[in-house]
């Protein structure tokens, strides 16, 4: 059978099962409750928790770091499709010294929403002592009256200085990093400003490779205070936040950068723009290894999108040929939290998408032919969480031993869900599978220490060695709380490398970079990558665990702009910056050295 073929029989398949094997699934919950849910799924053994070939614990010192931003909910009795949403987080050395600093999205005030006090986004500036400093006035960065959704960081005009630009609803800002620990903001300047929109995730990346990084913004639905319908029982308590399959959906907008510090959008021209969606989440990342950065989005309650770069400035729409518009059994879930990576050892990246309780967080497996098979249960995930909601969602070696793992951050969409699904928590706590090698998974959440399974309305998430020791940390958005800053105790007793990328005939990122990783033996991938998790933002540095290898035989990367560095026997546990064309150079990260 062609390639082609099999891609149409399976697109076919799974638009010809969703309402039926929907249908299933709604009628097995309603009268059997999550028993009668998993009835329709295929069940797989429970699997026991593996010792972790180290052992690791994360610890929130949120309160030790002096971090006091609390993400207001915005919640009334009106139940503003907004509210749910909660925001996100980035990380984001704005000043280059090394040490990545932390931006907190907020919300604002609504026409049934009146805060005691103006609410504002922040930004924490990292002391490098194990505490942060609130310098969000100093900076320009708060956003006042900005319903303030998600942040993507990404140096737009290669000055060597990250800028932000911050989603939301109703319009985006975009904040120009102006080297001096202030920034300005252009939107109106710039034409970013996706004005009359809902604008949830977003990605830098240089879809043309001309050396300049464009921007590709996830729009959602089309609500309003206006049209904000009851949804939910008439009785006292029992209004809920809708489902988006009342809301017709927007589309997602890609803008051009035209090497001025403007922007020209190229939403229609490009294709991106022209399917409707519902998009909540979104990666950039090179799906066929043509060397040219490609989209996914996952959309909520609507078929996923992949579009793949035709080199000419287009994007083809292969969503439901590739296989990654539904899942395996033809249904469209409730797609928020997105990334990719090479999960298997084949050089090849994989996708990962979360979604609602009575749904399955699904692993798309890349098969190198342009489809993806659902692995979901073959990886050994199966439905682990089937009462969880999954929101955001990283790929991390949290405990550097070569293999990516995925963190997951949950919490239901709906405050009051125990009146419906009693089985079901609105606050609940984070998971992480760790991959046992070549894309076999295991849950490990339960060994990895109180305050990571301390349970939450998880909502953005974000992953980044913020004390430069060598392992992954996390920050998770707490809707309606203080956020968890969550360090990683016990990673780096394996080895690690982590590489920053300092692009010039490529944008001064790297983002869209190979890096291949040969240690003793064992080879790894990563990809420089676009927006991942969930209206956040991450560590741009390249990360690599090691185990216990010792030397690295070579480190290859393959910059946008074509050229190849080749750098050969790298020593272990460093963090180094790469520039194109030059090799490593000279950059200081400090590690912290944390109080007893």
């Amino acid at each position: 059978m062609t390639q082609g073929k099999r891609s149409k029989e399976k697109a076919d398949r799974s638009r010809r099962d969703f309402l039926k094997l929907s249908a299933a699934v709604a009628a097995q919950a309603a009268l059997g409750g999550v028993a009668g849910a998993r009835a329709v799924f295929a069940r797989e053994p429970a699997k026991s928790y593996p010792t972790p070939s180290i052992p690791v614990t994360f610890t929130n010192v949120r309160e030790q770091a002096k971090i006091t931003f609390q993400q207001d909910s915005t919640e009334s009795s009106q139940k503003y499709y907004l509210e749910t949403m909660g925001t996100g987080a980035g990380w984001v050395d704005y000043d280059q010294d090394g040490l990545m600093d932390l931006y907190f999205v907020q919300s604002a005030a609504t026409e049934a929403y009146k805060p005691p006090h103006p609410l504002c986004s922040a930004l924490y500036h990292n002391n490098g002592d194990g505490t942060f400093t609130d310098v969000t006035a100093k900076a320009g960065v708060g956003g006042e009256g900005h319903y303030g959704q998600g942040v993507a960081v990404g140096d737009y005009d290669n000055d060597g200085y990250p800028d932000l630009y911050v989603t939301g609803y109703g319009r985006a800002i975009l904040y120009h990093n102006n080297r001096d620990g202030t920034f300005t903001d252009v939107t109106a300047k710039a034409g970013v400003g996706d004005a009359g929109q809902w604008s949830t995730s977003a990605a830098w990346f240089d879809y043309d490779r001309d050396g300049w990084l464009d921007l590709v913004v996830c729009n959602y639905i089309n609500w309003s205070p206006k049209n904000n319908i009851w949804c939910g029982d008439h009785r006292p308590g029992y209004r809920a936040y809708c489902n988006p399959n009342n809301y017709s959906g927007q589309r997602i907008a890609l803008f051009h950068n035209n090497h001025d510090g403007t922007f020209t959008d190229v939403s229609l021209a490009s294709g991106v723009g022209k399917p409707e969606a519902k998009g909540m989440g979104v990666v950039t990342a090179d799906f066929n290894n043509d060397g040219w950065p490609d989209i996914a989005i996952a959309n909520d309650t609507w078929p996923n999108f992949l579009f793949i770069n035709q080199h000419d400035g287009t994007f083809k729409d292969v969503s439901f040929f590739s296989g990654v518009a539904a899942s395996e059994d033809g249904r469209f879930e409730a797609g928020m939290g997105i990334d990719a990576a090479d999960v298997f050892g084949n050089g090849r990246m994989d996708i990962y998408i979360t979604h609602l309780d009575y749904q399955l967080s699904r692993l798309y497996r890349n098969n190198g032919d342009g489809t993806f098979d659902d692995d979901t249960y073959g990886c050994g995930i199966g439905d682990q969480a089937t009462l969880l909601s999954g929101v955001s969602m990283n790929f991390m070696d949290y405990d550097n031993d070569g293999w990516e793992d995925i963190l997951q951050a949950n919490g239901a969409m709906i405050d009051n869900v125990r009146l419906y699904h009693p089985d079901v928590h609105y606050r609940e706590p984070l998971l992480l599978y760790r991959n046992l090698g070549r894309g076999r998974y295991v849950e490990v959440s339960k060994k990895l220490g109180a305050d990571f399974n301390h349970p939450i309305a998880g909502r953005g998430s974000a992953v980044a060695d913020f004390d430069n020791d060598g392992a992954l940390d996390i920050v998770v958005v707490d809707r309606g709380n203080y956020p968890e800053l969550l360090r990683n105790d016990g990673g780096a007793a394996n080895h690690w490398l982590t590489v920053r990328l300092i692009g010039v005939k490529s944008n001064r990122d790297g983002n869209g970079s190979t890096l291949k990783l040969t240690a003793e033996g064992f080879t790894e991938t990563r990809q420089a990558k676009g927006g991942m998790s969930y209206m956040s933002a991450h560590d741009p540095r390249i990360h690599f665990g090691l185990g216990r290898r010792t030397g690295i035989d070579s480190l290859e990367i393959r910059w946008p702009s074509g050229h190849v560095d080749q750098l050969k026997k790298l020593p272990v546990d460093q963090i180094i910056a790469v520039k194109e064309g030059e090799g490593i150079v000279p950059m200081k990260f400090p590690k912290i050295q944390w109080k007893k």
